[in-house]
């Protein structure tokens, strides 16, 4: 009767976890950009925040939707590409409006300049839209094509998720250049490491595709290769590296 009693109780509490890491891998990877959207809001400044951040993680999650085509995971999962990919047309179009504000001076660019010095550093929102939408139709066609081949769906979920494995390295490159972390937020850094590692380990118990799972090691590896330049950019200054001025290198990259 006990027994009974307790596996009553049990079933409803291992749904419930199920329900909570389901909602938290659907949130969770949002959750890490509320700190730097309300700093650079706050701020007006948008020099700190690498925008090829919202690149990767749109190209990976662009990617990872077309890979559920071909091969089905968890929905979890397909409603988190959703999300997130809509919460970095979000953070763009904010950094785009506050890097234009800041300088009138620059000369306006355009997605259909098809200038590649000038590159995910346009003056409108719109531009990115554009972007996204044809780079969408693009290699939503090609998988279309391709859809039977198995091998180009795997290698598809493997770009996806590697891609997204890449998503710190921008902001690594950036903070290397600088010589500081000055204007990127921390928590932000922070968020992404438990993510990362909750997504990671998420990925092996629901016996994930093996992309996925490696890719997600890989991230965090590069989540704390950022904090450990928080940590020494902090406690050893050091000046800016002098390095040769790029057309776009005054923007925000």
């Amino acid at each position: 009767m006990e027994v009974a009693g307790l596996e009553w109780l049990l079933g409803p509490m291992q749904q419930l976890v199920s329900w909570g890491a389901a909602g938290a891998m659907v949130f969770g990877g949002v959750v890490p950009y509320v700190p730097q959207y309300r700093d650079i809001r706050r701020t007006q400044n948008a020099e700190g925040f690498s925008t090829y951040v919202c690149l990767v993680l749109l190209v990976a999650n662009i990617l990872r939707i077309l890979f559920w085509f071909g091969r089905r995971f968890e929905s979890p999962l397909l409603w988190q590409s959703i999300i997130m990919i809509i919460t970095m047309l979000l953070m763009l179009k904010l950094c785009t409006e506050v890097r234009v504000s800041n300088d009138l001076n620059i000369k306006r660019r355009s997605f259909s300049d098809f200038d590649l010095n000038y590159f995910w550093h346009w003056s409108k929102f719109t531009d990115y839209v554009q972007c996204v939408l044809t780079f969408t139709g693009i290699t939503g066609y090609i998988t279309y094509l391709w859809l039977d081949s198995s091998l180009f769906v795997e290698t598809l979920g493997f770009l996806a998720v590697f891609t997204e494995a890449m998503l710190g390295v921008p902001q690594l490159y950036r903070n290397y250049q600088n010589r500081s972390t000055e204007g990127m937020s921390v928590k932000m850094v922070l968020m992404w490491t438990s993510g990362d590692t909750f997504k990671t380990v998420y990925f092996i118990l629901n016996k994930a595709p093996l992309q996925f799972s490696i890719c997600g090691l890989l991230q965090v590896f590069v989540d704390m290769a950022i904090l450990l330049q928080v940590y020494l950019y902090s406690s050893y200054p050091q000046k800016p590296a002098s390095h040769t001025t790029h057309p776009a290198s005054t923007k925000a990259l």
